[in-house]
């Protein structure tokens, strides 16, 4: 199957065109080339912009596009314009953040409200959603997922608690123990992104997990098995943690207030739907092992506009000082 990957330098894309090219596609890559040039020198590289120049794509013919790094409708519909005619399937990845908001402990599926309007992240990826199914109607599958997790991360979120407690020393925790989270190996997601291409599927998924609940203890603990590490985890609460003034989802990620009405349940994403239709997600300890060999062996990660600015030391150990008397 000939398949487009629109991007493929950077996080996902990589992955994305990795999984294609094992199971037998011919890939082609359209990006800026801006990042990482040189990955994948065995298939063709078409360099342009997605937002003016789309030349090289045109009259180009696909079977299938697979794109995640749409952000607002007109993208797609410069995509579709220049290429010679639509593709068979389109796979869009777009994200949790469409919803228009996460009551605390109320789980939902893919049939929860969406954002309206055009302001921000989240509303035009809605946008972007509709734009598809309305140019390609019945060829379109959605993924939605939260968090992204695994190696060449370069927004940091997930990977702040594998470095962290590769550390070692006195560790911010927030929230109960208990309290469940949710995110997904970026491997995971781009082989069933493929599988979605390979089956045409015309449907709308929540692409997250794990499989079963997963709870912030149970994480750690695997972080710290796996990485031998000595860290000591100082448990807060998030009221103590509010107090700080420390943002969720940024400073610390993989948390958000569970009292937050427009973000505390966000980690109760249903993901029956996903799995029924074959995603499977690799043991965790893979997943914490790559991202932590990864982060060992590439260091800091490099400034990026997509990295956000996690917890500092500094302000991590003053509030534990505060609170805990660690």
């Amino acid at each position: 199957m000939r398949i487009l990957v629109v991007g493929g330098t950077l996080f996902l894309g990589r992955h994305i065109v990795e999984a294609a090219l094992k199971r037998g596609h011919d890939v082609t890559m359209f990006n800026r080339g801006r990042e990482n040039p040189a990955l994948f020198p065995e298939i063709e590289h078409l360099v342009g912009d997605r937002n003016s120049n789309l030349s090289t794509l045109a009259s180009r013919q696909f079977d299938a596009v697979i794109d995640p790094s749409a952000y607002n409708p007109e993208q797609i519909d410069l995509v579709l314009s220049a290429l010679k005619v639509p593709p068979e399937h389109y796979t869009f990845i777009s994200t949790i953040s469409a919803y228009r908001s996460f009551r605390p402990g109320v789980r939902y599926d893919e049939d929860a409200v969406l954002l309206s309007g055009n302001d921000g992240y989240g509303a035009l990826k809605a946008r972007t959603e509709t734009a598809i199914q309305a140019a390609m109607p019945g060829r379109v599958a959605i993924l939605r997922p939260g968090l992204i997790a695994g190696p060449h991360d370069p927004t940091d979120r997930f990977t702040y608690w594998i470095r962290r407690l590769d550390a070692g020393g006195h560790v911010l925790v927030p929230g109960r123990l208990d309290r469940p989270i949710q995110f997904i190996d970026a491997r995971d997601l781009a082989e069933w992104s493929v599988q979605m291409a390979e089956d045409k599927l015309n449907a709308i998924f929540n692409a997250v997990g794990p499989e079963s609940t997963l709870t912030m203890k149970q994480f750690l603990d695997q972080c710290i098995e796996v990485s031998q590490s000595t860290a000591q985890l100082d448990w807060l609460t998030d009221e103590q943690v509010l107090a700080a003034g420390i943002e969720g989802w940024t400073e610390l990620p993989l948390w958000f207030a569970e009292s937050d009405v427009a973000a505390g349940g966000i980690f109760y994403a249903d993901n029956r739907r996903a799995i029924a239709h074959g995603l499977e997600f690799r043991p965790l300890a893979q997943t914490i092992k790559d991202t932590r060999d990864w982060s060992r062996a590439t260091g800091e990660v490099k400034e990026s506009p997509l990295r956000v600015k996690t917890l500092s030391s500094e302000k991590e150990q003053a509030t534990l000082a505060r609170f805990g008397g660690f």
